[in-house]
C-alpha cells in the first residue's frame, strides 16, 4: 500500500479489525518511510461498477477520481472533507446497478454538492458541463439565485425566517 502523504510503496499493518458490521477490514498503517500512520479499508468487491464515458468506452468506477473532483471543486471552502470522501466512497454502494453513464455521476455529484456549498456546486458544475464562456457561469449562478428565491419562498410561507443565505453551512 503506497503511503498517501509521501506516496512511499511500503507501509506496515499495525492493527487490523473488522469494520462495517463484518463488511470490510480495518487496517491502520505505517509509512516505512515517513512514519506517518493512514487507515485502510479493504472489502470484498464481487462486480465492480462500470462507468459509461460520453464515447461509450466503459472503465471501473474510481472513487479516488471522484473525490480528486469533488476536493478540487471544495478546495479553500468550508467544506468537510469527510462528507466529500464519504459520498465518493459510498457511491458504489448508493447506485445498485452494475453500470452507470459518467453524465450520471456528475449530476449525482452536483447534486450532492449543490447544498454544501455554491462555489463548490459551480466549480464542479463548469467542469461537468464544460462550460466554454462567461455567460454559462452567469446562466448557473442566475440558475442559483432562482432556486435559492424559491427556497426562500416557501421558508417564509412556512412561517420560518429565511437567512436568504449562500447556502453554505
Amino acid at each position: 500500500m503506497h503511503c498517501p502523504y509521501c506516496s512511499a510503496p511500503d507501509s506496515r499493518v499495525i492493527n487490523s479489525r473488522p469494520s462495517d458490521e463484518g463488511a470490510s477490514i480495518r487496517r491502520r498503517r505505517e509509512c516505512q518511510s515517513c512514519s506517518r500512520r493512514f487507515t485502510t479499508y479493504e472489502r470484498t468487491q464481487l462486480e465492480p461498477l462500470m462507468v459509461v464515458k460520453r464515447g461509450g468506452v466503459r472503465q471501473a468506477f474510481n472513487p479516488d477520481k471522484l473525490l480528486r473532483g469533488l476536493l478540487l471543486a471544495a478546495e479553500k471552502r468550508p467544506v468537510e472533507e469527510g462528507a466529500l470522501r464519504a459520498f465518493a466512497y459510498s457511491f458504489e454502494d448508493e447506485v445498485g446497478r452494475p453500470e452507470i453513464s459518467s453524465e450520471d455521476i456528475g449530476r449525482r455529484a452536483m447534486a450532492f454538492l449543490r447544498p454544501l456549498d455554491d462555489v463548490a456546486y459551480i466549480r464542479f458544475a463548469s467542469v461537468y458541463r464544460d462550460f466554454d464562456s462567461v455567460e454559462h457561469f452567469l446562466e448557473e449562478i442566475q440558475g442559483l439565485r432562482r432556486s435559492d428565491g424559491e427556497a426562500a419562498g416557501q421558508d417564509t410561507a412556512s412561517g420560518e425566517k429565511s437567512s436568504g443565505g449562500s447556502g453554505a453551512s
